[in-house]
């Protein structure tokens, strides 16, 4: 049951993220592709974490789920800080 809810974490990051990358598209706005690129990082994020608990049970890969998620929010904080008016 883990496993379901956490590859669907995953998707829905994923779904976010390319809606966000067509927003971005369509309008050009810098802060759609900011939180575009916060969500693949966030995607990247969720997919270690199902290769880190059920494929690679044996290997710590906290370090580079953590690292994922430090840059998804730091790409959304300079987004928000130096993007928009």
């Amino acid at each position: 049951m883990a496993f379901l809810v956490y590859a669907l974490c995953a998707l829905t990051a994923a779904a976010c993220a390319v809606l966000l990358f067509l927003a971005w598209r369509r309008s050009r706005s810098r802060m759609l592709w900011w939180s575009g690129v916060c969500f693949a990082f966030l995607t990247l994020a969720n997919i270690v974490l199902v290769v880190d608990f059920f494929v690679l049970a044996d290997r710590a890969l906290w370090p580079l789920r953590h690292g994922l998620s430090l840059a998804a929010v730091s790409a959304l904080l300079y987004g928000l800080i130096f993007e928009e008016p």
